[in-house]
Parts: structure tokens; C-alpha cells; sequence
């Protein structure tokens, strides 16, 4: 499905993926008890969908990334911080992150959560966008692969200035953003 300026995913169609992706997840750890590891804040309506879609008992865990920059002998770089990562030693996890994208912050937590020795660690995402990789990442789940380096909006996912996490459809289109989803309601201003 696509807009006239850019592509989109429904709604009925992502929730068809969810369900299907929730049935590979079950036939993949066949009842065995799952540690999920939530990203916040891209990632929450993506996961509320799919754990529910997840029939094997599920413990969910959140963790929030925190930006910042950093001065070094001079130089100022971004670095990525977690909150307290939850104990998994021994257990089957599964990452939840809305978007994969350049896989820098993945990558980096990805190997903070495998420093507790999980049994068996994976990932899943909702967009998978690999012309943007940074790393060598892919994910071991994911619901729609693109080539479209746009910023993509609704389900979960916020516009530049916050807005269109509610949207149910999911859209690299600005059109996407508007009350009817493309049609304008009179003149809108930027102040």
C-alpha cells in the first residue's frame, strides 16, 4: 500500500503481521517461558500488539535509552545509556524495538543484555530499514523491510515534533498526519 507521497502500512495489514509474526515466536520457544525486553519509547504499541499475539508465557521487562554527549580529550561523541538491565542469566529474550534503522543502539544493547548470559537471545522489530545499517545487525524477527530512509510516523512511532503515535496506520507520508489521513481541513500554520 502506498500514499501518493510515500508508503504506508494499514492497519488491518499490520495487525495481520503482528498475528503472524506472534505465531513464529510461539513455535520458536514451543511454550518455554520468554523474557521480553521492551525499548521505550518507539517501541510500546508495536509490543502491547505482539506479546499479546506470543501464546508461551511472557515476562516483560521495559528499558528506556538515554542520548548524550560526551567530552573525551577535546572531542565531544554520543554515547548510549540503559537503565539497570534486568537479570536474564539462563533465559530465552527476545528484544522489542519498533524500528531498526542505522542498529547502533540495538547493537549496543543487544550486548549489554548478552553480558548476563541469556540462554538464547533474539530480536524482533516492527520496520526493518537496512539501507541505513551502520552495523552488522539483522533482526531475527521483523514485520516490513523498506528502502525508504524517511522518517516514518504512526503506530507507536512520532513525527519531528511528537505527534502520530496514535495513528493506527503506520506511513513515511506527512499526509499521514492530518485528522482524515491526507485530506487537509483548512490552512494550517508552522508558528
Amino acid at each position: 500500500m502506498s500514499t501518493r507521497n510515500g508508503p504506508a502500512f494499514s492497519a488491518a495489514r499490520i495487525a495481520g503481521r503482528i498475528a503472524t509474526l506472534g505465531r513464529e515466536i510461539t513455535r520458536a520457544y514451543r511454550g518455554g517461558k520468554l523474557d521480553v525486553v521492551i525499548t521505550l519509547d518507539r517501541g510500546f504499541v508495536f509490543a502491547a500488539d505482539l506479546v499479546r499475539e506470543i501464546k508461551t508465557p511472557v515476562v516483560c521487562h521495559f528499558v528506556r535509552e538515554d542520548l548524550r554527549d560526551v567530552e573525551q580529550a577535546g572531542h565531544t561523541r554520543r554515547e548510549v545509556f540503559f537503565g539497570k538491565q534486568p537479570e536474564l542469566k539462563g533465559r530465552n529474550v527476545l528484544l522489542l524495538d519498533a524500528v531498526l534503522d542505522s542498529g547502533v543502539t540495538q547493537d549496543f544493547l543487544l550486548r549489554r543484555l548478552g553480558e548476563s548470559q541469556p540462554r538464547s537471545l533474539r530480536m524482533a522489530v516492527l520496520l526493518d530499514k537496512p539501507a541505513k545499517r551502520r552495523v552488522d545487525l539483522e533482526p531475527d524477527y521483523f514485520g516490513f523491510r523498506t528502502a525508504s530512509k524517511d522518517m516514518w510516523v504512526g503506530y507507536g512511532l512520532a513525527a519531528a515534533n511528537g505527534t502520530g503515535r496514535n495513528l493506527r496506520l503506520l506511513s513515511s507520508s506527512v499526509k499521514a498526519l492530518s485528522p482524515r489521513g491526507g485530506k487537509k481541513r483548512g490552512k494550517q500554520s508552522n508558528a
